[in-house]
């Protein structure tokens, strides 16, 4: 793909115009000053209109994505449609040579994940998968302290993350990869891996549904894994509980525990606190701009023409757990996944700190029914 030669930013579409790319994608783009939007794509053309005059682009429908891949105005597609249309849309985009910002999960099977990986190498263009908290400095600073020993030998890690959430939205009745473990899940799990340096293999889950609630499927599930070396991983998501996050990560020599740690906004930083040798020492960080911060440093990969991390290899690995998780509750049995190698993981390179934009409220999206009850 030939961007022209007086531009010297990257060209976005971006396909699924929903809550998270409303209220955080969008917004955040004005903190990447080496990437522009062009066009955005969406299934309401009432709703596009409204979203035209708002951000001053074309809005494309989904039947016409092919014609807008083949149409030279954009280099690259953030993709942000519910999980289980990620295959459809980053399987062409990629074959096109595109380059992709693909909103976690990767997909709903580790098949959708190789074909959308077998797309990429057909293609040549980059692949990164939305981690943003992979360019949010706590959470590289943290895993970096783990890699350095602080902690001494890591044995254990905790978490617990919930909220209320809307069953009037659409990922209210779509099924377990609309749920609260592909969706919040995704959070301690990627976090628990690149903390530990290892890849589960075993996983055991059970969950439940809250009497009154209406969702298809278990609102609040317990996963535990198991780590070859013999640490353990706990974490708890919900979509029934009142607003929680936080984790405890536990080694021989010291523990953390962080909260806020997973989610974004101008008010929240990251924050940790440590006890190590009977010392104890809280790190808080200031709010950055973690949607902004993931495009800057993916932008700067395409115009460098260097590798992203997150790549899809790394979407894949939490893929393998979610799927695995699925089958435990299906099936109430442990789940045993292959062994496989480290993955580098993230690094300090990747840290960005652009100041925080407002996000718009609830009530100024266009055509979004809010995830929050």
């Amino acid at each position: 793909m030939v961007r022209p030669a007086n531009e010297t930013r990257i060209r976005y579409a971006v396909i699924g115009c929903g809550q998270i790319s409303q209220q955080a994608f969008l917004p955040g783009l004005e903190r990447a000053d080496n990437s522009v939007l062009k066009a955005l794509v969406t299934g309401n053309m009432e709703k596009a209109e409204a979203l035209e005059a708002r951000y001053g682009v074309r809005v494309w429908h989904y039947d016409d994505v092919p014609a807008l891949i083949a149409s030279g105005e954009i280099d690259a597609v953030y993709l942000a449609t519910p999980n289980a249309l990620h295959r459809h849309y980053a399987v062409p985009v990629l074959e096109s040579g595109l380059h992709l910002l693909l909103e976690k999960p990767m997909a709903t099977s580790v098949e959708d994940c190789e074909a959308i990986l077998a797309a990429q190498r057909k293609g040549g263009g980059k692949l990164m998968i939305a981690y943003r908290l992979h360019c949010e400095p706590a959470t590289v600073e943290l895993v970096s302290r783990c890699r350095k020993g602080d902690f001494g030998a890591l044995l254990a890690f905790n978490s617990t993350f919930g909220q209320d959430f809307a069953e009037e939205n659409h990922r209210g009745h779509s099924g377990y990869w609309s749920g609260p473990v592909p969706d919040m899940g995704t959070y301690p799990l990627n976090a628990v891996r690149n903390l530990f340096g290892e890849e589960p293999v075993q996983v055991h889950a059970v969950g439940t549904r809250t009497p009154g609630r209406g969702f298809n499927f278990d609102d609040t599930v317990s996963v535990t894994l198991h780590f070859a070396s013999g640490k353990l991983a706990h974490f708890m998501v919900s979509y029934a509980s009142a607003p929680v996050e936080g984790f405890t990560l536990v080694g021989h020599k010291g523990t953390a525990q962080a909260g806020p740690c997973f989610m974004f906004g101008p008010s929240i930083g990251i924050t940790y606190a440590t006890k190590i040798d009977g010392k104890d020492d809280v790190r808080r960080h200031e709010p950055v701009e973690q949607f902004g911060g993931e495009t800057f440093y993916f932008s700067d990969c395409i115009l460098n023409d260097r590798d992203p991390e997150p790549n899809g290899k790394e979407g894949l690995r939490d893929v393998r757990v979610l799927a695995a998780v699925e089958e435990a509750l299906r099936s109430g049995q442990t789940q045993v996944l292959a062994p496989m190698e480290p993955f580098p993981g993230m690094s300090d390179r990747q840290i960005m700190r652009f100041p925080p934009v407002d996000e718009p409220k609830d009530s100024d999206l266009i055509g979004v029914t809010p995830q929050s009850a």
